[in-house]
């Protein structure tokens, strides 16, 4: 059992034993939450949601998970396994968060390659100038062909008032995105463009939200990223499970 498992447990335990005991624990009535939002500062009451192990409270921005007690002195940054059957509930609620997330973005304000009736569709956060970005795009057909639709979001990795960052601002504004980006990623110059409102700051903090750590970054139906480069045979392969279950 992993340590940091074994110090939640304990922390569990403590806290719910506390709460157990109204004598010890005066205020055992009141909202435990409030409490924690004064730990947190820009918290919501709502954002702290009980844990499956009594007296902890999962705290979740975006898909970054933190698990605290309820008298908010102590925090666990790690997974929450249910051993019972091997699920990490951690994972599955940053699955959760991601696709939510995701979901907030209209795909009105994506770029995206293949047919609307694809048998899958991923969503992938990229940089212009990531040389891994470029060689999946590279292969963009390929992956149509196995029936994956692909959404681009842009994560310029270098941040705001970066060369990425500006020219991904010309493809967003170009008459036609999809030809602008490939060009881009084959490193040809895009004629200089400005447009508001454009999409670029709003797909970077959603990158930040995600947990992104890299590009490409891809995001899968159920929820789970892919970090890096995956080849088409390979990602395919990786879809195909999802399929069946169907």
């Amino acid at each position: 059992m992993k340590a940091n498992l074994l110090i939640l447990l304990l922390a569990g335990l403590a806290a719910a034993t506390a709460l157990a005991n109204p004598a010890a624990n005066p205020a055992a009535k009141s909202d435990p939450r409030a409490a924690l939002v004064k730990k947190f500062p820009g918290s919501k009451l709502e954002e702290f949601k009980p844990a499956q192990i009594p007296g902890l409270f999962e705290f979740a921005r975006g898909a970054d998970v933190l698990y605290v007690t309820a008298d908010g002195r102590y925090a666990i940054d790690g997974d929450l396994y249910d051993l019972s059957n091997d699920a990490n509930l951690s994972d599955q609620r940053r699955r959760e968060a991601r696709l939510a997330l995701i979901a907030s973005v209209p795909e009105s304000q994506m770029v995206i390659f293949g047919p609307a009736k694809a048998a899958h569709t991923v969503t992938v956060f990229t940089d212009l100038d990531c040389g891994y970005c470029r060689k999946l795009h590279s292969e963009i057909a390929k992956y149509n062909e196995l029936g994956i639709r692909v959404r681009y979001l842009f994560f310029p990795r270098e941040g705001p008032d970066s060369e990425s960052w500006d020219k991904s601002v010309s493809v967003w504004c170009s008459s036609n995105r999809n030809d602008a980006l490939t060009r881009a990623k084959k490193g040809e110059t895009i004629k200089a463009a400005k447009c508001n409102p454009n999409p670029v700051k709003r797909d970077y903090e959603l990158g930040q939200d995600v947990g992104l750590r890299g590009t490409p970054a891809i995001v899968l139906p159920d929820g789970d990223m892919l970090p890096g480069y995956v080849p088409p045979a390979m990602l395919a392969q990786r879809l195909a499970p999802a399929t069946k279950a169907k």
